[in-house]
């Protein structure tokens, strides 16, 4: 199967960090909050994600923990940059890599495929809200992490 096969089968749109998406789960539990945030969430939210060759998902953060699922497609490269940056490859079972990653509530993250297309879900827990997601500017970044001026640039957009 080919990427727009995928992104018309799983009716996806694109998305503001890049690829494309579709919520696939979002739990009724509600659940409170012990941080700074205000309101409820969800307990658990989950989606449909697929990179194509050449996109990218920029470096963006979400407040709640995040587990990447490989589902489909090539190996993905997984960026997190804590202090210093951690590069995990999400593959199929038996493609050298991991077929689950965690990124930690607040990491920046980033991905792309090393192939034609990635598909992935996404699970997070508290479930994901907008309000809780954010996409730093390359300048940001760059401010902040000079050290890893060339991984910022790959993985931003102008």
């Amino acid at each position: 199967m080919e990427a727009g096969e995928i992104i018309e089968r799983l009716k996806l749109e694109p998305h503001p960090e890049g690829g494309w998406y579709r919520e696939a789960y979002r739990s009724a539990s509600p659940v409170g909050l012990h941080d700074d945030r205000t309101g409820e969430r969800v307990a658990l939210t989950a989606i449909f994600f697929l990179l194509e060759a050449g996109d990218f998902s920029a470096f963006h953060t979400v407040r709640s923990e995040e587990a990447w699922v490989h589902l489909d497609g090539a190996p993905l490269e997984l960026v997190m940059l804590p202090r210093e940056p951690e590069i995990g490859l999400l593959t199929a079972v038996g493609g050298g890599g991991e077929p689950l990653l965690v990124v930690p509530p607040d990491t920046l993250q980033a991905a792309r495929t090393l192939g034609e297309y990635t598909l992935v879900s996404c699970l997070v827990a508290p479930g994901f809200d907008f309000a809780d997601f954010r996409i730093p500017s390359r300048a940001e970044l760059q401010a902040q992490f000079p050290e890893y001026s060339e991984l910022i640039d790959r993985f931003t957009r102008q």
